[in-house]
C-alpha cells in the first residue's frame, strides 16, 4: 500500500507540475483543493480499513494534515495570486514535495501493510506483557549494580477454563520477543500458553513495564558478527563466546520458567492459572533454538523441544589437541523437532559449530528433522512479512520460498509436534522437505 500511494503521489505531483508549466500559471487555488481532497481521501481509506492504521502511517497523516490546513487557510483568506510565474520555482517545489512524500511514506514502504498468517484454532487469543527481575543476578552489561530484568510477553487462550501446556520461546541473536508472533498466536488459539522472552542486550530492543529500555549491546553485536567471519577468532575463542552466550540465554530461560511455575501456584493472575505446570515445551529461533536444545538437556521438566535453524551448542565440544569441534558423546532424550532453512542445511555436513547437528549423529537418532527448501534464515520468522526489505538486507537476499507458505507450514508443523508430545493428540510424521 505504501508503494502504491507513493506511485500515485509521484504521478499527481509530476502531472500537476507539467500542467502548470504547460499553462504557465501557478494554479494555487487548484493546488489547495487537491491538497484538501487528498487528505479527505486518506481519511476515507483509513475509515474503510483499506489503510490499516498503525505507526507506519503517522508521518504521512501528519504531512497531509499540515498541507490540508495550509490549503484551507489559503482558500479562506482568498488572496489573489499576484506572484510571477517562474518555471524553475514550480520544478523546484515539485522536487522538494516529492522528497517530503518519499520521507513520509518510508515507514509504510519499509514496513508494508500485510495480511496476518492464518490462525486455525478455536480460541480467541489474548496477550499480556510483564517484567521479571532476577534478584539473584546482577546485570553484566551495565555498571550500575542493578539486578537483571527480563521482559516477557504471553499469548494465551481467552475465555478458557482449563489448564494448558506452557511453551517458552527464545529469539535469535539480535531478534525480539515478537519475532514469531504468528507462531505464538496459532499455538495459543489451539490451547497453549506461550511466553516469549526478550533477552536484554541480546535483543535488538526491549522495553520493560516501567519504561526502562535496553538496546543490543555493541560488544555482543561485534562478537556475533566476528564469530561468523573466518580468521577473527580461534576455535577456542569461539567456543568460549558460545559458552558465555548460552549461559546468559539459559539463565534467562530457567529464571522465566521457574518464575512462572512459582506464580502458577501462588499468583491469582488468570494467565498463570491457565498453565498446566506438568507440560512444558521450549522452542526458539537461531541462538534461541540453541538455548532451547540446551535446556532440553539441562532440565528434567522439559517435555519437548523445537529447534528452529540453530546449532546444537549444548552438544559442541572443543578439543584442544586437534583444535576443532566434536559432538558430545551422550544421547539426547527429550523429544526434539529440528526445522532448517537452506542457510543452515548447507552447513550440516561441515566440521563447524554444526558438527553435532549432522544427520549421522546417533545421539539424536530419534529427532525429527525437516528442511524448508528455498528458505533463508529469517524465512522461519515473521520478519519477511513485517519488513521484506530489512529481511532481505540482513540475510543477504530474497528467499526462493513463498513466505506465507513457509511460515504457515512451519506453524502447522510446530503445532502438530507439540500436540503429539504434550497432549498426546494425533501422530507426527513430517515430510523431510517442504
Amino acid at each position: 500500500m505504501g508503494t502504491i500511494l507513493l506511485v500515485i503521489t509521484l504521478i499527481l505531483e509530476i502531472a500537476f507540475s507539467a500542467y502548470c508549466l504547460g499553462t504557465k500559471q501557478n494554479h494555487k487555488k487548484m493546488k489547495n483543493w487537491i491538497r484538501i481532497a487528498i487528505f479527505i481521501a486518506f481519511i476515507l481509506l483509513t475509515l474503510t480499513s483499506v489503510v490499516e492504521w498503525s505507526f507506519r502511517w503517522i508521518l504521512l497523516a501528519g504531512l497531509l494534515f499540515i498541507l490540508a490546513v495550509i490549503a484551507t487557510v489559503s482558500l479562506i483568506r482568498n488572496k489573489t495570486n499576484t506572484k510571477t510565474f517562474k518555471a524553475s520555482k514550480v520544478v523546484w517545489k515539485s522536487i522538494m514535495m516529492i522528497f517530503v512524500f518519499v520521507f513520509a511514506l518510508t515507514p509504510a514502504i519499509v514496513f508494508p501493510q500485510h495480511k496476518s498468517p492464518k490462525v486455525t484454532g478455536e480460541y480467541e487469543v489474548g496477550t499480556a506483557a510483564y517484567t521479571y527481575t532476577d534478584k539473584n543476578r546482577i546485570e553484566e552489561f551495565t555498571d550500575n549494580g542493578d539486578n537483571r530484568f527480563v521482559n516477557v510477553e504471553f499469548w494465551y487462550p481467552k475465555n478458557a477454563h482449563e489448564t494448558y501446556p506452557l511453551l517458552v520461546f527464545s529469539h535469535g541473536a539480535s531478534g525480539i520477543k515478537t519475532s514469531n508472533t504468528s507462531t505464538y498466536t496459532e499455538l495459543a488459539s489451539h490451547g497453549y500458553v506461550v511466553v516469549s522472552i526478550d533477552h536484554p542486550y541480546h535483543s535488538f530492543y526491549t522495553a520493560s513495564e516501567d519504561g526502562k529500555t535496553a538496546l543490543m549491546n555493541d560488544e555482543y553485536k561485534s562478537e556475533v558478527a566476528n564469530a561468523n567471519k573466518d580468521g577473527v577468532y580461534t576455535n577456542e575463542e569461539v567456543y568460549g563466546l558460545i559458552q558465555k552466550w548460552m549461559k546468559l540465554r539459559t539463565d534467562d530461560m530457567n529464571f522465566v520458567i521457574d518464575t512462572i511455575l512459582t506464580k502458577a501456584k501462588s499468583d491469582n493472575d488468570p494467565i498463570y492459572q491457565l498453565i498446566n505446570t506438568e507440560k512444558i515445551g521450549v522452542f526458539g529461533h537461531s541462538m534461541g533454538g540453541a538455548a532451547s536444545v540446551w535446556l532440553g538437556r539441562q532440565r528434567s521438566d522439559i517435555d519437548a523441544v523445537v529447534n528452529i535453524d540453530a546449532p546444537f551448542f549444548s552438544d559442541l565440544v572443543y578439543k584442544k589437541d586437534i583444535n576443532d569441534f566434536v559432538a558430545r558423546d551422550e544421547d539426547f532424550k527429550t523429544p526434539l523437532f529440528n526445522i532448517y532453512s537452506d542457510d543452515v542445511w548447507d552447513q550440516l555436513d561441515s566440521n563447524s559449530t554444526y558438527v553435532a547437528n549432522k544427520a549421522d549423529n546417533e545421539h539424536f537418532k530419534d529427532a525429527y528433522t525437516v528442511h524448508f527448501k528455498g528458505a533463508k534464515h529469517l524465512s522461519l520468522t515473521d520478519l519477511p512479512l513485517f519488513s521484506p526489505i530489512l529481511a532481505n538486507v540482513i540475510q543477504g537476499g530474497k528467499a526462493d520460498i513463498e513466505q506465507y507458505y513457509c511460515i504457515e507450514t512451519e506453524n502447522e508443523l510446530i503445532l502438530q509436534f507439540f500436540d503429539y508430545e504434550l497432549k498426546g493428540i494425533g501422530h507426527f510424521a513430517p515430510e523431510k522437505t517442504y
